[in-house]
């Protein structure tokens, strides 16, 4: 590789660990050109790619990036894993294809959103189910509350609109019942008034029993008035007394 190639590949690796949220370095030691092409392949169907590259040109590369430091990784034969799509699918496929081929290749490091990540750290993400997968159940575990809060919903409003129909029942029989109770208080009513009269007849006939005594009385005042006309006639005696 000659100083015009080593540039360009700097300059290209630089511009792919700045588009890729993910980087694994690994160690393929071991690995023929077989098993290689092989692990090529299978990362490339998970969104990632597999580079293998000098330790020194890597430095070069990311020497003005904005990322951690990872030189005491670059040591000894690397391969790197560029992933573009996720986290968990690149990890995955190197784990998975380790186990097939003799524990080949071998994490060193990691950088997950420009963030180290160690060996231990790329194996648990390498359990971790697919992306696709993730979503999947998040998607369902989503779905049940909403599906549980549009059953309690529906519940809910089919139990106002019975006591809707219950209260609409209920008015229109009391406005049926509501004629009833008036016949009754005009006929009690009615009843009252027939049973008041009776008593205004025998007031008047007691008015009328009242009334001989008056005229019995009025005699009484008749006879009185001879008296004081006799009575006259004794003023007028007296009266010439006085001329004497």
């Amino acid at each position: 590789m000659n100083r015009t190639e080593k540039q360009a590949f700097v300059d290209d690796f630089r511009q792919k660990v700045q588009e890729a949220p993910v980087l694994y370095l690994t160690d393929f030691s071991g690995l023929d050109v077989k098993s290689m092409t092989l692990l090529r392949q299978q990362l490339r169907d998970s969104g990632a790619e597999y580079l293998v590259v000098k330790n020194r040109l890597v430095k070069r590369a990311i020497a003005d990036l904005d990322i951690p430091d990872i030189s005491e990784a670059l040591l000894g034969p690397t391969g790197v894993v560029l992933g573009y799509q996720g986290v968990v699918e690149p990890a995955k496929v190197v784990s998975d294809f380790a186990k097939e081929h003799d524990d080949k290749p071998v994490f060193k490091l990691g950088i997950v959103d420009n963030k180290v990540v160690s060996v231990a750290e790329i194996q648990r993400l390498a359990k971790l189910p697919p992306r696709e997968q993730l979503l999947a159940e998040l998607a369902g575990a989503l779905e049940a509350p909403m599906a549980a809060l549009v059953s309690a919903l529906e519940g809910k409003i089919q139990e106002m609109a019975g006591l809707l129909d219950a209260l609409r029942e209920q008015k229109e029989g009391q406005g049926a019942e509501s004629p009833e109770p008036e016949a009754e208080s005009s006929e009690a009513e009615s009843s009252e008034v027939e049973a008041e009269s009776p008593e205004a007849e025998a007031e008047s006939s007691d008015a009328e029993v009242e009334s001989p005594e008056a005229e019995a009385e009025s005699p009484e005042a008749e006879a009185e008035s001879p008296e004081a006309e006799a009575e006259s006639p004794d003023a007028e005696a007296e009266s010439p007394d006085p001329e004497k």
